[in-house]
């Protein structure tokens, strides 16, 4: 398989070895997506303006917000036909399912479900942190109690994402990263892990991937509108090694 500067590849802890995906034709499909979404201003184009969510303008990527990466990917499916998938990065303007979009790695109401009681009470206690304030031993307190719950849910929550490949393996996030100095915040958030695992569990085969920045340039200025970038390495290297695991057999049986 060729590869170029913008592939999506990772090691494979499982098989030792590297697998890798090229843009291919997705660069066409992501230059196409880039254009509608210049022409359109939403999320949701198939939909007639009246119908809309204002939460799904792209004004949200050059405000406060700045921009995001957003990810294309073309696919082979069982009858031959290709079908083109895409992804955002993270959450949408507060939302983490767009019709249309690929979704998470978790279960949205099982996340919520999760994610409720102990964000309220962090919320809860970061009020009485700004009252009781930081040179006194009840306000360290309260930050070392915050600081606890805070882990305790990132943890949950990172144990809500699996994983898949195209070896039909599943692996939960936290085994990918065992072993390492804990598990990088936004790990499978990204538009990479979204496709590929849309694309494992609906059986469909890759057959190339682009991601490109769209809106305001990221406070680091490493991100700009419109262009093409590798998926990240130390979020997305250890889990895209897994997930791409089976592809190359596959891409050759339908070649």
């Amino acid at each position: 398989m060729t590869t170029d500067f913008h592939a999506c590849s990772g090691f494979c802890a499982r098989c030792h070895t590297s697998h890798t995906l090229p843009m291919g034709k997705a660069k066409s499909a992501a230059l196409e997506l880039i254009r509608q979404l210049d022409r359109t201003r939403r999320l949701d184009r198939h939909l007639p303006i009246e119908k809309s969510d204002p939460r799904l303008s792209t004004d949200y990527l050059f405000g406060k917000a700045r921009g995001k990466m957003f990810g294309v990917m073309v696919c082979r499916q069982t009858d031959r036909t290709e079908i083109i998938l895409k992804s955002f990065s993270g959450q949408y303007n507060g939302l983490w399912e767009i019709e249309g979009w690929a979704p998470p790695l978790f279960d949205l109401q099982h996340w919520h479900r999760v994610n409720e009681g102990p964000e309220r009470e962090i919320k809860r206690l970061g009020i009485e942190i700004d009252g009781a304030g930081l040179d006194n031993p009840r306000g360290r307190e309260l930050i070392r109690r915050r600081k606890e719950l805070s882990q305790e849910l990132m943890k949950a929550l990172h144990g809500l994402y699996t994983l898949h490949n195209f070896r039909f393996q599943s692996r939960l996030l936290a085994d990918v990263f065992a072993g390492v100095n804990g598990i990088p915040n936004g790990a499978a958030d990204c538009c990479g892990p979204k496709l590929l695992n849309y694309a494992a569990r609906h059986h469909l085969l890759p057959l190339g991937m682009a991601e490109f920045y769209y809106g305001r340039p990221n406070r680091q200025g490493t991100r700009h509108h419109g262009r093409f970038y590798s998926p990240c390495h130390d979020k997305c290297g250890p889990i895209l090694g897994f997930m791409l695991c089976g592809l190359d057999g596959e891409e050759k049986k339908c070649s």
